[in-house]
């Protein structure tokens, strides 16, 4: 297993949502320039929409309390009565694009409780068969200049990533990634050099995470144009890394050019993993195939079933869907420069439910969407709901335990 290298002068912040201690285990630094957006052309909108229901996720374990219901004027509640909000975009003035995965609906959502929550745009041909539908969002690294969002979606022929204006065309990205009866997961995240990465499920076929010639299971590195990015392991491939059954989450830290993935392996395995990407790297899926690629660390037994990741002051945020918490944990140097991870802590434990998304924005937020109505969770009336939290330095934030 090759070191991660954690970029020198990256110091621990104190500004964290939850109180983390020591681990460990790392990845190296990259260039921050970003290049001017080469995406042009036309596209017409993917598929035909298919019903479909959720692939099942691991469910809580024993002891686990449920929600109460919400309290009237939480300041934490931005958005509620959702439909499956997954896909999260934090646009500059601070407000959010809130994708919905089972009907293709993208909202506006703002920073403060109770505001109106307005369609900006709907997606058609969603399929949401084997969990898939709209999965992810994320803003193009210049959208002050090209006003692009790049959205994960399954079709009723396969799983993609298109981009798109809040008012232009639809245009195809990268196609043909394989959908299957289930797996179907999707994640996307820019690094610091403008490349996008793109993290596929295995869908339903494990053996695919480790063929290389398959875009499934994988995390993909693409340019905005959907082409094999410069300098991939392999020249004029995608495939970035190998050995995923499914991307719940996909985060990089923009200070160190570190990118973290997550994943709920189920009953295949005791521990869900929490991955550093590394070039090349064939991580530990289908179970029984030898790993080369050990995992940073494993989410708590009473923490599994991970929904997002994300980085914001020098901590890295887990949602737990099993365990119904937001876990933080420590980035920081360890021994010879390795990145070390300091062991996961729990807050909002059964104040939300089942936890799936989570992004960091600019001004210091953690934005996360709830998942209690995937036939897994206890919902409430407000249900699904976005939540807004800002850490503080003392380690909490608008009443998190």
């Amino acid at each position: 297993m090759r070191a991660h290298r954690f970029r020198a002068g990256c110091a621990v912040a104190a500004t964290a949502l939850l109180l983390a201690a020591c681990g460990s285990a790392g990845t190296s630094s990259g260039p921050t320039w970003r290049p001017k957006p080469s995406f042009q052309g036309e596209g017409n909108p993917p598929g035909n929409q298919q019903p479909g229901q959720p692939a099942p996720v691991p469910t809580a374990p024993a002891g686990t309390p449920s929600q109460p219901a919400n309290k009237p004027g939480d300041a934490n509640v931005v958005a509620a009565r959702l439909n499956s909000p997954t896909g999260i975009a934090i646009l500059p003035d601070n407000t959010a694009l809130v994708g919905e995965r089972a009907t293709g609906r993208i909202v506006r959502v703002y920073p403060q409780p109770r505001r109106p929550v307005h369609t900006v745009r709907t997606i058609p041909g969603i399929s949401t068969v084997g969990g898939g539908g709209l999965l992810d969002l994320a803003l193009s690294p210049n959208y002050d200049e090209d006003n692009l969002i790049f959205a994960y979606i399954t079709t009723h022929t396969d799983n993609r990533v298109v981009a798109f204006t809040l008012k232009g065309p639809i245009t195809t990205v990268l196609k043909g990634i394989p959908r299957g009866h289930r797996d179907n997961t999707g994640r996307l995240a820019f690094r610091p050099d403008g490349s996008l990465l793109v993290g596929t499920g295995d869908a339903g076929h494990p053996l695919q995470a480790a063929d290389p010639g398959s875009l499934a299971g994988k995390v993909l590195r693409v340019s905005d144009i959907g082409r094999a990015a410069a300098g991939n392991p392999t020249k004029h491939s995608r495939v970035y890394a190998s050995g995923f059954r499914e991307t719940d989450g996909l985060c990089v830290d923009a200070d160190t050019n570190i990118a973290f993935q997550t994943e709920a392996l189920g009953s295949a395995t005791p521990d869900d993993p929490i991955n550093v990407v590394e070039a090349g790297g064939a991580y530990s899926w289908p179970a029984g195939v030898p790993a080369e690629q050990a995992p940073l660390t494993t989410l708590p037994e009473t923490s599994r079933a991970p929904g997002g990741c994300a980085v914001l002051g020098q901590v890295l945020y887990v949602t737990s869907r099993g365990g119904h918490a937001m876990l933080a944990a420590d980035l920081k140097p360890g021994r010879n420069g390795a990145l070390a991870l300091g062991r996961f802590a729990p807050s909002l434990r059964g104040k939300y439910g089942r936890l799936r998304t989570v992004v960091a924005a600019p001004d210091g937020a953690l934005w996360i969407t709830t998942s209690n109505r995937d036939g897994h969770g206890h919902p409430v009336r407000a249900d699904e709901r976005v939540l807004r939290i800002v850490p503080s330095a003392s380690g909490g934030g608008h009443d998190p335990t």
